[in-house]
C-alpha cells in the first residue's frame, strides 16, 4: 500500500479551510513563523477517504472481529457511551477551569460525575472510598501498593515482602518491586489456586501484602479466600485485589466482603471501553477506611450545600500520582454504562461472561488439553501440548486464527501452563459467534493431526505475514524504527 505522500500531486486539494482569523498585518514574533511551507500531501478528497478507509481495513478491529483475548474482560465499546463522551460540553471542558467563579458552576458537573462514579464503585466492590486518579490498571496497582506502603510506614511496621501466586499477572511482581518490596511467589496446587500450605509457610510478620486476582488467571475462584484474608490480617499484612477479572463476580461477590483492603479496577476493561490498542485507560483504586488517609490528592469532596470542591489538605496522602484527575472520558463512559445497566444488568453481564466461558470449555475439552478442568468463571486455559507433539504450538494456532478472522487468545500465559491459550469470550458475544469460534478451533485441532506442516505458513491473508522472530531479536534495526 502506497504512503499518502506517494499519492501526492502538486495542486490537488482535498479540504477547504475556513477564513484566516488572524488580521492582516498583525505583528507575529518571527520565531513563531514557518521558515518554509508545511510538508503536507496534496491529494483530492476521494483519495484521502479511500486511503484511510483502506488503511483501517488493515487493522484487526473489535468492530469487525471476535476477540477471545484472555484476562482482559470486556472487548467492545458500546456506541452510546462514545456518543456521550463525545458531547461538546465534555470535550471542551478544561481541567484548569476553576470550580466556581462568582457562583457560576464551571466544573461542578464533571466533579459530580467523578464523585458519583466513586460511590458506585464503592458499592460494587465493598470498599469505603475510591480515587479515580490512576490512568491504567498497572498505574492503579502501583497506587494501591504505594498506599499499602504508606500505611505500614505510618504504623512503623517493618515490612519486606509481598506474596503473589505463580499464576498472577506479570504486572503484580513488577509493581511490588517498584514500590520497594521483595516478591515471594507462592506455587499453585493441583486445583490451580494458590497452595494454602505453601502460603502459610511463606506468611510472616514481614509480609506487607498478598496480591491476588480473584478469580485467577486460570478462571478459577479460590475457595480459601476468607481463610487467606484472615491469616494475612492476623500477621499484620493487607490484602490487595487485582481487579482485572472483576466481571466474573460483579454483583455476586464483593472484594471488600471477601477480606480485601485495596482494589484496583480496570474501567477500560470492565466498564465499556475496549482493552488494547494503546487507548486511554483508567484504573481507580478503592480502599477500606483505615487506608483512606493515604489516598492520592486531590480528593473530590461533596460540600454540605451539595456542590463539590477539590481537597488537597491530606497530610498522610501519597501525593500526586497523575496530572489533574485521571482520564475523565473513560470515567464518563464507565459511569454511563453503570447507570444504563444498573444492579441487575451488571449481574447479568457477569452471568453471561461465566456462561460463555463454560460453554466454550465444555465444547473444546475433547480437542485440547485442559490442565485444570474445574468449573471456570469468565475465562479458562487450554493447552496445545497435544498439538505440540505434532509440531504445532500455541503460537501456530494463534497465527492460524488470524486467517479466519479471529483475534488470537492470550498465549503462553499463565506461565504455569505449557502451551497455554487463555480464552475469554466475555459477556458480549452471541452463541452464533461462539459456535463459529468452536468450529474453527476444532478445524485447527484436526488440521494439526492431519497436516501439521501447514501451520508454518499462517497467517496467509494478513497484511503482515509470519515474521522471523529470532532474526528480529538478534538483528534489530533500530535506525529503521
Amino acid at each position: 500500500m502506497e504512503l499518502i505522500f506517494e499519492k501526492s500531486k502538486p495542486g490537488r486539494r482535498g479540504t477547504t479551510l475556513p477564513s484566516m482569523d488572524v488580521p492582516k498585518g498583525a505583528k507575529i514574533d518571527p520565531g513563531h513563523k514557518r521558515a518554509r511551507e508545511a510538508e503536507l500531501p496534496s491529494v483530492s478528497e476521494p483519495e484521502i477517504i479511500r486511503h484511510y478507509t483502506n488503511l483501517s481495513k488493515m487493522n484487526f478491529s473489535i468492530d469487525s472481529n471476535f476477540y477471545p483475548l484472555g484476562s482482559c474482560t470486556m472487548k467492545y465499546n458500546p456506541k452510546f457511551t462514545e456518543r456521550i463522551a463525545g458531547q461538546e460540553p465534555f470535550t471542551s471542558l478544561h481541567p484548569l477551569n476553576p470550580q466556581l467563579v462568582k457562583g457560576a458552576m464551571l466544573t461542578q458537573g464533571a466533579l459530580e460525575i467523578i464523585s458519583n462514579l466513586e460511590e458506585a464503585l464503592c458499592e460494587i466492590t465493598g470498599m469505603d472510598e475510591f480515587t479515580a486518579h490512576p490512568m491504567a490498571g498497572a498505574h492503579g496497582e502501583l497506587t494501591g501498593i504505594m498506599i499499602i506502603a504508606a500505611y505500614h510506614k505510618h504504623r512503623q511496621g517493618k515490612k519486606k515482602y509481598v506474596l503473589i501466586p505463580d499464576s498472577g499477572h506479570g504486572t503484580n511482581p513488577a509493581t511490588a518491586a517498584i514500590a520497594g518490596y521483595e516478591v515471594k511467589p507462592v506455587p499453585s496446587d493441583e486445583n490451580g489456586v494458590m497452595d494454602l500450605d505453601m502460603f502459610k509457610n511463606a506468611l510472616s510478620g514481614e509480609v506487607a501484602a498478598v496480591m491476588l486476582t480473584c478469580p485467577n488467571t486460570l478462571g478459577v475462584f479460590n475457595p480459601h479466600i476468607r481463610e487467606i484474608s484472615d491469616l494475612t490480617h492476623k500477621a499484620g499484612g493487607l490484602m490487595y485485589y487485582d481487579g482485572a477479572n472483576l466481571n466474573a463476580i460483579m454483583g455476586k461477590a464483593r472484594p471488600g466482603d471477601l477480606g480485601f483492603d485495596v482494589v484496583h479496577l480496570n474501567l477500560h476493561k470492565t466498564f465499556a471501553t475496549p482493552h488494547g490498542g494503546g487507548g486511554p485507560g483508567a484504573g481507580p483504586v478503592g480502599v477500606k477506611k483505615d487506608l483512606v488517609p493515604f489516598l492520592p490528592v486531590s480528593r473530590v469532596v461533596r460540600k454540605e450545600d451539595g456542590t463539590f470542591r477539590l481537597n488537597y489538605d491530606e497530610p498522610l496522602s501519597i501525593g500526586y500520582i497523575s496530572p489533574f484527575y485521571g482520564n475523565f472520558s473513560v470515567m464518563l463512559k464507565a459511569y454511563a454504562y453503570i447507570l444504563l445497566l444498573g444492579k441487575e444488568g451488571l449481574i447479568e453481564a457477569s452471568e453471561n461472561a461465566v456462561l460463555n466461558a463454560n460453554y466454550l470449555k465444555s465444547r473444546l475439552k475433547k480437542y485440547y488439553d485442559i490442565p485444570y478442568d474445574k468449573g471456570c468463571l469468565h475465562e479458562f486455559v487450554l493447552s496445545a501440548s497435544r498439538q505440540a507433539e505434532k509440531g504445532v504450538r500455541a503460537l501456530d494456532i494463534a497465527k492460524a486464527l488470524i486467517d479466519r478472522g479471529i483475534h488470537p487468545p492470550t498465549v503462553y500465559f499463565p506461565l504455569i501452563v505449557k502451551e497455554a491459550m487463555m480464552i475469554e469470550p466475555t459477556e458480549t458475544e452471541s452463541k452464533e459467534t461462539l459456535d463459529r469460534f468452536i468450529d474453527v478451533m476444532i478445524e485447527l485441532a484436526e488440521l494439526a493431526e492431519k497436516d501439521p506442516g501447514a501451520f508454518k505458513d499462517f497467517p496467509k491473508t494478513a497484511p503482515v505475514r509470519r515474521l522471523d522472530e529470532v532474526k528480529a531479536a538478534r538483528d534489530m534495526d533500530i535506525a529503521a524504527l
